[in-house]
């Protein structure tokens, strides 16, 4: 598969590594994201669009029924239109890879038995998706074993009303996650998402379907040492339209500190962040406005 869309956003062909490797590690230093095609036996097309179809479903339900989609941590259950984002709205599940959580998201929003039964199987397909592009991430940069044992999983259900009125308006502001990793399946038809590359340009990333598009986040470039970028990152509305979306987020260690492994630190690539929680971290970022990876300059070490 050529390059995506005539804007380079690299490509990795998740059947054949170690081959891939190089390629990976680059679109993680210099792109802060990428593509993935061939990810079919952990993630079937037919789950995905059986999946879209019912986020779709339970992004119609009734106001007071969505609002029963509380916070487990901060940001994480539904976010109406707001000043900021008024095109937008989203429902989140925290902790997917856990079945009580599933199932009680579930509940919350009266699914039904299929509606249910899919959000389980893309959750368990999602988190081990996940799983599987940090192994090799690791892999990539010569580490043995996986760094995520015990990090956080959530995903959040993207909802963009664009009306006439609002084309070349922001369907979401600038920001970075505040993840490790971002796996968006994005809308099939309707685009909008725009990267800001190095230089510091938009790029429009168009949908492609039957693929996946990988973020890093603010978590990765602590965690590479700062090899990884944080890429920012909006949505604009480009045209008419119900624009919806799923989002992933390899969150962090649940209660172990976040830092660069050994291995990536050394006489020439000193520390460059001090250790610290994933959830003041992200307490931090929200609760002082940060959302374009500024809260991440507050982490860095003065080097003498």
């Amino acid at each position: 598969m050529a390059e995506s869309n005539g804007n380079k956003i690299p490509v990795i062909d998740m059947k054949y590594f170690p081959g891939q490797s190089e390629k990976l590690i680059k679109a993680c230093e210099e792109r802060g994201c990428f593509r993935i095609v061939n990810f079919e036996g952990i993630m079937e097309e037919s789950l995905m669009l059986e999946m879209k179809t019912v986020v779709r479903s339970l992004l119609e339900l009734p106001m007071e029924v969505k609002m029963r989609n509380r916070d487990v941590i901060a940001g994480s259950g539904y976010m109406a239109p707001s000043d900021i984002n008024p095109l937008y709205e989203a429902l989140g599940l925290y902790d997917m890879a856990s079945p009580q959580a599933v199932d009680a998201f579930c509940s919350n929003l009266d699914a039904t038995p299929h509606q249910r039964t899919v959000i389980l199987k893309y959750a368990k397909a999602v988190n081990e998706l996940m799983m599987d592009i940090s192994h090799k991430i690791g892999q990539g940069l010569g580490l043995n074993g996986l760094f995520i044992e015990d990090w956080s999983c959530q995903f959040r259900i993207n909802k963009y009303n664009f009306t006439p009125e609002t084309v070349n308006s922001p369907g979401v502001q600038l920001h970075t996650d505040s993840s490790f990793l971002t796996i968006l399946q994005d809308d099939e038809i309707i685009g909008g998402l725009e990267v800001m590359n190095k230089s510091g340009k938009f790029e429009a990333i168009d949908p492609c379907p039957g693929t996946l598009l990988v973020n890093l986040g603010d978590i990765a470039a602590v965690w590479s040492n700062g090899r990884f970028l944080n890429v920012k990152h909006r949505v604009m509305c480009k045209e008419t339209g119900i624009r919806v979306s799923i989002a992933s987020f390899l969150l962090g260690p649940k209660e172990a500190i976040v830092e660069a492994p050994l291995e990536l630190v050394d006489l020439e690539h000193p520390r460059l962040f001090a250790p610290f929680t994933y959830q003041d971290y992200r307490n931090f970022r929200i609760g002082n406005g940060l959302h374009t990876g500024e809260a991440l300059d507050c982490l860095r070490i003065h080097q003498s």
